[in-house]
């Protein structure tokens, strides 16, 4: 199963041209399952045991281990992967597709409001120098053009595309490695700008002498990338989370929140300050309307309020019955 497993990734990397993170994502799914019925039969499995039987065994032996949504998620892991070997001749079915998927619970992300989120941007604590200033054009990225932690660290300096003050980003591979472009306000452009005057100190010595005497070079690895780490290179995801944890603890926030949670709340603020959902759904990079509507949760207050602007009979005043007729005797 495990060269099948190697195929399958291999389809997924050149044909649907999945992102690494997926990539990871399903192989992992995938070895945990084989590890897992390897210690529970004491045997390597073949092709014909992504079966029913031990679909479910594994759902089972993680219930209470892991969460509704980890299990789904594996799950569908499972049914890609047996649709993958039906679909090449090496399994005559799909049994994988006959499991019932968990029951997942609908629970939305937090937005924050807009004041916690200005205290988490601009309020004091940040670092001193280049660290600080750095931070503050991340979190900018992230709550003003609601970008994923991935793409925002993903982002290199060519992908900044200024047009006098106004800033556009350009988000490449995004989900479903599709490319879009994003643009970002005035805040957050400054921020960047501010940033990018002092990125050079953060570069290692030998990259801070060739960027400020035009000698051209072979690229380092995390040269040409926007936001660095302490060390020169690329900074990672996991930096950028601690980052927005730490800011939501030193500000107060009303919720600790990770850089998804600004992502949410740039797609409410946009729908609360009269944004459509087709524009919203450009910016976030959705495949699907529907996953815009997940970001953007409605209360009924708000629904009624939209009716009562753009319906043509919601503040239509109803007719008056007509008279009633005397009726002729005969």
């Amino acid at each position: 199963m495990r060269d099948a497993v190697e195929r399958f990734l291999e389809h997924l990397r050149d044909e649907r041209r999945l992102s690494p993170h997926t990539l990871r994502a399903y192989r992992g799914d995938l070895l945990d399952f084989i590890d897992r019925f390897e210690a529970r039969r004491g045997r390597s499995p073949e092709l014909a045991d992504l079966a029913v039987r031990e679909v479910r065994a594994d759902l089972a032996e993680r219930f209470g281990e892991q969460a509704a949504s980890t299990s789904a998620r594996k799950l569908s892991t499972l049914r890609s992967f047996g649709e993958f070997l039906r679909r090449r001749g090496e399994l005559p079915d799909n049994e994988a597709a006959l499991v019932r998927r968990p029951k997942l619970p609908q629970r939305l992300p937090v937005a924050l409001p807009v004041e916690d989120l200005t205290d988490i941007i601009d309020g004091p604590g940040h670092a001193d120098g280049a660290l600080g200033l750095r931070d503050r054009a991340i979190l900018e990225v992230l709550y003003g053009a609601g970008l994923r932690v991935g793409e925002c660290v993903a982002l290199d300096l060519d992908h900044l595309r200024w047009d006098g003050d106004a800033l556009t980003l350009r988000v490449v591979g995004g989900k479903g490695n599709k490319d879009r472009e994003v643009p970002l306000g005035a805040p957050g452009a400054a921020a960047v700008r501010a940033w990018l005057g002092v990125r050079a100190q953060l570069l290692p010595p030998a990259q801070r002498m060739s960027e400020s005497t035009g000698t051209k070079r072979a690229a380092a690895k995390g040269e040409r990338a926007l936001f660095l780490g302490r060390r020169g290179q690329r900074i990672g995801d996991r930096s950028v989370r601690a980052l927005v944890y730490r800011r939501c603890e030193a500000t107060g926030a009303r919720a600790r929140v990770g850089p998804h949670g600004l992502r949410h709340s740039f797609a409410t603020h946009l729908l609360e300050g009269g944004c459509d959902l087709r524009s919203i759904q450009a910016m976030l990079g959705h495949a699907s309307l529907s996953t815009t509507q997940r970001y953007t949760h409605l209360d009924l207050g708000r629904i009624v309020d939209v009716y009562e602007r753009a319906h043509p009979r919601a503040r239509a005043t109803a007719p008056a019955p007509a008279e009633a007729r005397p009726r002729r005797r005969a």
